[in-house]
C-alpha cells in the first residue's frame, strides 16, 4: 500500500504482527491499482459492463460511495484514470524525479453516482472511461479489519498504523492513553484513548511535472491538485475509515467549510493551514 504498517501489541503476542501483515498482503492484492492482477484493476478494465464482485470489493465500494454522498462528491472514489494522467500511474516509490506533461482529458465532476451498484447480483458497473481508486478508504478499512481481528484474537491492547492511518484498541498497562506524534511543519503530540486518527496532507507525496509540483490529493470539482488553503489536516474518529474519508475533505474543503463540516458530524481534528496557522475542532483539546 506504499507505506509502512506498525504494529504494537503486547511482547507475548508477536504472532499478532503476522496476522495484520497477512490481512494488509491480502487487502493489497485486492484493492491496488498498481497491480494488474487485483480484482479493482479487472473491475475497470470491464469496460462498462456489469463485473461480478467479491462480497469484501461490494462492502468497501458501497463504503466509498456513501463517503462521497456524506461529503457532497468532496471524497471521489473515481479519480483513478485522472491520477495516472497527472502522472501518478505506478507506486509513489517508483515515480521518476520530473515527468514531461501529457495531455489531459476534459473533467467532468461527479461521475461516481454514474456507478451502479447492484448487491442482490454482486454485480458493480463502472462508467466507460472511469477508472475507480479505493487506495485511501482501503487502506482505513484494513486498518479497521486488522485491529478488529487482534481483539477477536484475544490480544489485550494493540495499536495499527499504516502510514498515518492509526486505529488503537484498549491501554498499554499504566497508561491512560497512546501517546501519537503527527508529522508535519510541527511535529504534534496527541492522547488517543481509544478510536482512529488519520491524516491529509498536501505536503507528502509530490512529483514534478514540467518544473510543476504536484501532489496526490486532487479536488474532484476541478480534477487537478488541490489549492486550497488547508495544507494538513488529522481528525480523530470511531473508525479509521471514518477518519480518513474526513480528513481528505477537510484538505479538500476551505477553512470555514472544513470545520462546519467537521463539525457537522461531531469530529474532532487538527487543521494546518499553507500560511502556518492551526485550528483546533471540537474536542481536539
Amino acid at each position: 500500500m506504499g507505506c509502512d504498517v506498525r504494529v504494537l501489541a503486547p511482547s507475548d503476542r508477536s504472532e499478532a504482527a503476522f496476522a495484520v501483515r497477512r490481512i494488509f498482503e491480502a487487502w493489497d492484492a485486492r484493492f491496488s491499482r498498481f497491480r494488474r492482477d487485483s480484482e479493482l484493476e479487472a473491475l475497470n478494465d470491464a469496460g462498462g459492463r456489469p463485473f461480478l464482485v467479491s462480497d469484501l470489493m461490494m462492502t468497501v465500494l458501497r463504503t466509498a460511495l456513501d463517503a462521497a454522498r456524506a461529503t457532497d462528491g468532496l471524497f471521489d472514489p473515481t479519480l483513478g484514470g485522472r491520477m495516472i494522467e497527472l502522472g501518478y500511474d505506478r507506486t509513489y516509490e517508483e515515480l521518476p524525479a520530473a515527468e514531461a506533461d501529457s495531455a489531459l482529458t476534459d473533467w467532468r465532476a461527479g461521475r461516481w453516482r454514474a456507478i451502479v451498484v447492484d448487491p442482490e447480483r454482486s454485480t458493480v458497473q463502472v462508467p466507460v472511461g472511469v477508472r475507480i481508486d479505493l487506495g485511501g478508504i482501503a487502506k482505513g478499512m484494513a486498518v479497521d479489519a486488522a485491529l478488529a481481528a487482534l481483539v477477536a484474537d484475544g490480544v489485550p491492547y494493540a495499536a495499527v498504523n499504516a502510514g498515518g492511518d492509526l486505529a488503537v484498541a484498549g491501554l498499554p498497562p499504566e497508561q491512560e492513553s497512546w501517546s501519537v506524534a503527527i508529522d508535519g511543519p510541527r511535529e504534534t503530540v496527541v492522547a488517543v484513548r481509544h478510536g482512529a486518527l488519520a491524516t491529509s496532507s498536501v505536503l507528502r507525496r509530490r512529483w514534478q511535472v514540467n518544473g510543476e509540483g504536484r501532489h496526490h490529493l486532487l479536488d474532484p470539482r476541478t480534477g487537478l491538485p488541490s489549492t486550497g488553503p488547508i495544507a494538513q489536516a488529522s481528525v480523530a474518529a470511531a473508525t479509521c475509515a471514518v477518519a480518513e474519508v474526513a480528513a481528505k475533505m477537510a484538505v479538500l474543503s476551505d477553512l470555514p467549510g472544513a470545520i462546519a463540516r467537521l463539525e457537522r458530524y461531531r469530529l474532532a481534528a487538527l487543521l494546518l493551514t499553507s500560511q502556518g496557522e492551526s485550528w483546533r475542532v471540537g474536542t481536539w483539546e
